[in-house]
């Protein structure tokens, strides 16, 4: 172990870390539950807390960037009623980023509409009412479309229960995620306990309530992203650490204790001495759990601003990007990184080199990627900066406490907390030792070549042979590549083991025009290359649509031989259509049209990412007619729909796959000139 890593570890203070852990639960929105939520006085409050902190433990040059976010403040929500045995029941909920003040409490009937979709409805009457319903968010839909179906029904506001997928540690669980939608179309959550009271008692129907809820919001609003930074030697170029500070209920886990190891990290390398080559840059970043209102792409607000707004400059200069997320508790017997595909060769032989302690992850440590959209590494990376974050989705918790009152300190684990600590703090310590930032393209260029089977070209009339050679030469390219840059950071490495650091200093600075060609490759492939499906999974530009079109394949073979049903369930998994089957058109057509032609302002990471959409709601409308109906008749004219279908994404799937051919040869000329200047004299092998 080199010296600098044992001063780093000689410094580090755990104890720290999680004592400002807990102090960052103290400002609250709401006296009772908690949350510290997007553009409130309690998050401005921690963030003034926080460039304290930075000040204190000796950080410079802090700083507050301010960014443009909506607000959210939730107060309070409070139902009461008495109950048929004459016992005040008085129950807390949760709340979701909407629109409802009462003023003061306030007397609805409670109606309960099942699941909340369109049939739910068929009898009932729940204008200027409360409509309770269950959800399951991980297994069905997302919060936002019985939300909205209640609305288009006339609603006063939805209460619901989480039915499996979220808060399943305890039948007391609240829970609350982002939601996705209007402003306007209320929103709050209930535990299963207390909704199990509610139930019973309106077995003979709706009953009378009192409310007093105070949940507001507003456009936009400011917030602060809190920047402090231990400068670095003579260059532009910097390392970047983040995590955010807004959070749900008490927000131990996520993601109090990933901002305060994040300052763990940086008092101990101030404490340590320890001076940097890069600057070395710590943001606790502001509005990631919601931030934006009437977008599907709600979250991660504060972050896409920094980069996109604020700091754009911090492209091409930022090599990379250490995200934290929920860093103390074990979510499962392995350690994980989720990185971008450029840095899983460099994380894989780093982890190589770290054992973690068997009564911690006994079964070691693995790289991930690509990386995914559920935090702010992904507008980051989008944005130009190679990311990385601990993998923190694999595990229970995100089913059992995630997002819930039962994210608190009952489930922290300071052995896991103490390894990501020391893990992270030598990562950067690592990366502030290179001379070149370490991204090895063949990664990427192998997904490529994976992301096509040849199975669908037949029938889509395709070809997908150049976009695989393509593929493969980019591969090769990569791999030299990344071999040249491995070269010089070993000669590096030598340099400063051996003292010789004007050497040292003279090739980093030689070094510089490969280090700006290598991010702006990074930039352009993460703009080339990187879209979304209507799951937000990170998918290249042809393979949604080549997803969409297997499915259209299967279901128009199932209805040529007349099996309605077997179609259907095809159906079901082109784009966002599965929600066609249980909600009214208005509601289906308003969430479509949101992510299709809202501007890009309110799609933030989001805009642009969804292409080729179907939209099949008349066709499921009526295959579920024929299917309910059981009728024996022909289906032709379903067919003869399908089939434009299928002719439409077929020819998509065609332009994408020359799109990607083309994007890859792009990406391909920018890696030959980054070779040709890992070959130039002046970072030849002497070094001079």
């Amino acid at each position: 172990m080199l010296k600098e890593e044992e001063a780093f570890l000689k410094a580090l203070d755990v104890a720290y870390s999680y004592q400002l852990a807990k102090k960052m639960e103290k400002p609250r929105t709401n006296p009772v539950l908690g949350f510290r939520t997007a553009g409130s006085e309690a998050e401005f409050e921690t963030g003034e807390m926080l460039a304290r902190e930075m000040r204190n433990i000796g950080l410079s040059d802090v700083v507050k960037d301010q960014v443009e976010v909506d607000v959210w403040d939730f107060h309070h929500a409070v139902l009461s009623f008495q109950d048929r045995q004459g016992r005040e029941r008085r129950f807390q909920l949760g709340a979701y980023q909407t629109q409802f003040d009462t003023r003061g409490p306030k007397t609805y009937s409670v109606v309960y509409a099942g699941k909340g979709t369109a049939r739910d409805y068929e009898g009932l009457d729940v204008r200027g009412k409360l409509v309770l319903v269950d959800i399951n968010q991980r297994d069905e839909w997302w919060i936002n479309f019985p939300v909205y179906q209640a609305k288009r029904k006339g609603a006063a506001a939805l209460i619901a229960v989480q039915d499996q997928g979220y808060g399943e540690v305890d039948d007391e669980a609240l829970n609350a995620q982002d939601i996705a939608g209007p402003a306007d179309a209320p929103a709050f959550s209930i535990s299963r306990a207390d909704a199990q009271v509610l139930k019973e008692e309106m077995e003979e129907g709706e009953i009378s309530v009192s409310f007093d809820a105070s949940s507001r919001v507003r456009e936009k609003g400011q917030s602060y992203n809190i920047v402090g930074r231990i400068p670095g030697r003579n260059t532009s170029k910097s390392i970047l650490l983040s995590a955010h500070y807004d959070s749900y209920f008490s927000g131990f886990q996520d993601d109090n204790t990933a901002v305060s190891m994040m300052f763990g990290i940086a008092r101990a390398l101030v404490k340590s001495g320890y001076q940097p080559k890069y600057n070395l840059i710590f943001c606790a970043m502001a509005a990631e759990e919601w931030g934006v209102i009437n977008s599907k792409y709600d979250w991660s607000t504060g972050a896409y601003e920094e980069i996109f707004t604020v700091r754009p400059q911090w492209r091409g200069q930022v090599i990379a990007d250490l995200n934290f997320e929920l860093p103390a508790f074990a979510h499962g017997k392995k350690d994980g990184v989720r990185c971008t595909y450029e840095y899983e060769a460099f994380l894989k032989d780093f982890a190589s080199g770290i054992s973690p302690d068997e009564t911690v992850y006994p079964e070691g440590i693995e790289v991930l990627c690509p990386i995914e959209t559920w935090s702010d590494d992904f507008s980051m990376a989008i944005g130009g900066i190679p990311s990385m974050v601990n993998d923190f989705a694999s595990g229970e918790f995100m089913e059992t406490h995630y997002h819930s009152q039962f994210d608190n300190e009952e489930f922290y684990d300071e052995g896991v907390y103490r390894f990501h600590h020391e893990f992270y703090g030598r990562l950067v310590l690592a990366l502030d030792r290179l001379a070149v930032v370490p991204l090895d393209f063949s990664r990427l260029f192998r997904a490529v070549g994976d992301s096509e089977d040849g199975r669908l070209w037949k029938r889509a009339n395709a070809d997908g042979r150049e976009l695989l050679a393509e593929a493969a030469k980019g591969e090769a390219l990569g791999r030299d590549l990344y071999n040249r840059i491995c070269e010089i950071n070993l000669r590096y490495g030598k340099m400063l083991e051996e003292g010789r650091q004007e050497e040292a200093d003279r090739l980093f600075a030689a070094c510089e025009p490969l280090q700006e060609k290598l991010l702006y490759a990074f930039y352009k492939e993460q703009d080339y290359f990187v879209r979304l499906n209507w799951h937000d999974e990170v998918l290249f530009p042809q393979q949604a649509v080549k997803r969409n079109l297997e499915a259209v394949y299967q279901a128009l073979d199932c209805l040529k031989e007349g099996k309605v049903r077997q179609c259907l369930e095809h159906v079901y998994s082109i784009d966002n259509n599965r929600y066609a089957f249980e909600f009214d058109r208005e509601v289906f057509d308003y969430f479509t049209r949101y992510v299709l032609e809202q501007p890009a302002d309110r799609l933030k990471w989001g805009a642009g990412r969804i292409v080729h959409h179907e939209n099949l709601f008349r066709l499921v409308e009526e295959l579920k007619r024929r299917a309910e109906g059981g009728e024996d008749r022909k289906n032709e004219a379903q067919i003869q729909e399908l089939s434009a279908v299928a002719q439409n994404q077929a020819a998509c799937y065609r332009d994408d796959l020359r799109y990607m051919t083309e994007a890859t040869k792009k990406i391909g000329l920018l890696l030959e000139e980054c070779r040709e200047t890992a070959r130039s004299e002046e970072i030849g092998a002497d070094g001079k």
